[in-house]
C-alpha cells in the first residue's frame, strides 16, 4: 500500500505486528489494531477471507465460492498500518523473534499473533483423507461438490443397479455441525433438485447416509434440541446411524466393525486437528495439537506471542472451534498489545457465550442462545439473519440473501458447475444408454 492509492505508509520507526492467518480471529485483531500507531502485517496462504459455516452451502452448490469469500486487501483497504502479504510461514523462531517463510524469506515481529486454525484429523488414518475429503477450505468445498454432482452423471450412465445404488450412496462421517449441515443439505438437493434434471435417477434412489460415534448428534446442544435435530434429518430421509466407530474407508465405502456401507463418496466430518504450525513453538500441545496459552492467550515464557482460535488451548478451559470464538480472542489479543505498550495490565480472556446453531434443512433449524431453545422454522429464520450479519461485505450479504430466497421459493441450485472434463474412473460395463 503507497500514498498513490490514498493510504499512506506508517512510520517505520513503529512496532511491528505480524498476524498470521486471515481468518475470524486474524481479521478481527487487525481490525482492531487499526489507527494505531502500530505496522501490521497480516499474512495468509490465500489472498481472501473465507466464511466457514457456510462452506457446506458451497459443497451442496447452494452458493458459489464468491458469495461467501473476499478478497483480504479488499476487506482492509482503508487500514492505512496495515499491509497484505500471500505467504506461507514455516515456522516461528521464537528467541530471535522471526517467521520462517515458506520461500525461504524471515520476518521480524515485536508481537505476533498465530490464528492459523486447525485442519482435518483421520485419528491417525491419513491413508483416510484421499477417499473422504473433509470441509474446512474453499478448496474441500468445491472438491465435495464436484464428488457430490459427478456421482449423478455416473449414475445416469450405468447400467449395473448395484453400482448405481453405490454411486447414489453418499455416506457423511461425524455428527457435529459440519455433518449434520452437510447430510441435510445434500439430501435436499438428491431429493429435491437433481432428480428433476435426469431420466433414470429418483429422489428415492439417492441416500444420505450419517455416522456418528457417539451415543446422539449435536451434543453440544444438549439432549433435547438433539432429538429435535435427529428427528428433522431422518424426516426428510437421512439415515442416521449412531454409536458406529469407523474402522475402515476405501474408494468403495465405509467399514463400521462388521458393517459395511458401499460408497463411492465418503464426506469426513468427524475431526479436526490444529495448524502444524503450533509444532514449531516448543511448547507441550494437546492430542488435537493445540498450544497452551495462558489466560490473556499469550504463550507462556513468550509474552509478545498470541495463539487464538482453533489453534489454542486456552489455561481456563477449552472452548469451542467456532467463529465467535476466534473473534472475539482476535479482539482480546488486540487490546492486550495495546495495553502492553501503554504499559497497563493484560486483561484475561472472557468468552461471552451468545449462543449455537445448526441447520437441518430447508425451513430447520435449531438455535440455543441462553435459556432461549428453538427449533424448527423460527430457528432458521435466526439463524439466516445472524449469518448474513456476520458475512463481510454488504455486497456478498445482498447474494445470498437473493440465493437464498430464490433456493427456497424454487428448490433451484444454480451454483452446479463441474469444473472439469469428465473422466470415467471405471471401465464401460455395458453400452450406455443414451435413447
Amino acid at each position: 500500500m503507497n500514498s498513490a492509492s490514498g493510504v499512506s505508509a506508517p512510520d517505520p520507526g513503529l512496532p511491528r505486528v505480524v498476524i498470521v492467518g486471515a481468518g475470524f480471529g486474524g481479521l478481527a485483531a487487525a481490525k482492531a489494531l487499526r489507527r494505531r500507531p502500530l505496522r501490521v502485517t497480516l499474512l495468509d496462504r490465500n489472498n481472501y477471507h473465507v466464511f466457514q459455516p457456510l462452506l457446506y452451502q458451497v459443497a451442496a452448490a447452494t452458493l458459489s465460492a464468491t458469495e461467501i469469500a473476499a478478497p483480504v486487501r479488499h476487506i482492509l483497504r482503508s487500514q492505512a498500518n496495515l499491509k497484505c502479504l500471500m505467504a506461507e510461514v514455516a515456522g516461528v523462531e521464537l528467541d530471535q523473534r522471526r517467521l520462517r517463510l515458506g520461500d525461504g524469506r524471515c520476518l521480524d515481529y515485536d508481537f505476533l499473533v498465530l490464528a492459523t486454525g486447525s485442519s482435518h484429523s483421520y485419528f491417525g488414518h491419513t491413508d483416510w483423507a484421499r477417499h473422504a475429503p473433509g470441509l474446512k477450505t474453499l478448496e474441500d468445498a468445491l472438491e465435495i461438490r464436484r464428488r457430490f454432482l459427478l456421482a449423478f452423471e455416473r449414475a445416469e450412465r450405468e447400467e449395473d443397479p448395484a453400482l448405481r445404488r453405490e454411486l447414489l450412496t453418499f455416506v457423511v462421517v461425524g455428527g457435529g455441525a459440519t455433518g449434520v449441515e452437510l447430510a441435510g443439505t445434500l439430501k435436499e438437493m438428491a431429493r429435491l433438485v437433481l432428480p428433476r434434471e435426469f431420466r433414470r435417477i429418483s429422489g428415492e434412489q439417492a441416500r444420505v447416509v450419517l455416522v456418528e460415534g457417539g451415543p446422539a448428534i449435536l451434543p453440544a446442544f444438549g439432549e433435547g434440541l438433539s432429538e429435535r435435530a435427529l428427528d428433522s434429518l431422518r424426516g426428510i430421509g437421512v439415515e442416521v446411524v449412531l454409536g458406529r466407530n469407523v474402522s475402515g474407508v476405501d474408494d468403495r465405502g465405509v467399514q463400521l466393525g462388521q458393517e459395511r456401507i458401499p460408497s463411492r463418496t465418503v464426506l469426513w466430518a468427524a475431526g479436526v486437528a490444529a495448524s502444524p504450525l503450533g509444532r514449531t513453538l516448543g511448547a507441550a500441545l494437546d492430542k488435537a495439537g493445540r498450544v497452551p496459552v495462558g489466560p490473556d492467550l499469550a504463550l507462556p515464557g513468550h509474552p509478545e506471542v498470541f495463539v487464538i482460535g482453533d489453534l489454542a488451548l486456552f489455561a481456563e478451559g477449552p472452548l469451542p472451534g467456532t467463529a465467535p470464538v476466534a473473534i472475539q480472542q482476535g479482539r482480546a489479543a488486540a487490546r492486550a498489545i495495546l495495553a502492553t505498550l501503554r504499559g497497563r495490565p493484560r486483561a484475561r480472556f472472557r468468552f461471552r457465550d451468545r449462543g449455537s446453531m445448526a441447520t437441518i434443512g430447508r425451513g430447520k433449524a435449531i438455535a440455543q442462545m441462553g435459556r432461549l431453545h428453538l427449533s424448527g422454522v423460527s430457528a432458521w429464520l435466526a439463524w439466516l439473519f445472524i449469518h448474513l450479519m456476520l458475512l463481510v461485505g454488504f455486497q456478498n450479504r445482498i447474494l445470498v440473501l437473493m440465493e437464498w430466497i430464490l433456493a427456497f421459493l424454487t428448490t433451484q441450485r444454480r451454483s452446479r458447475l463441474i469444473l472439469e472434463p469428465f473422466r470415467s474412473s471405471e471401465p464401460p460395463k455395458g453400452p450406455a444408454d443414451v435413447d
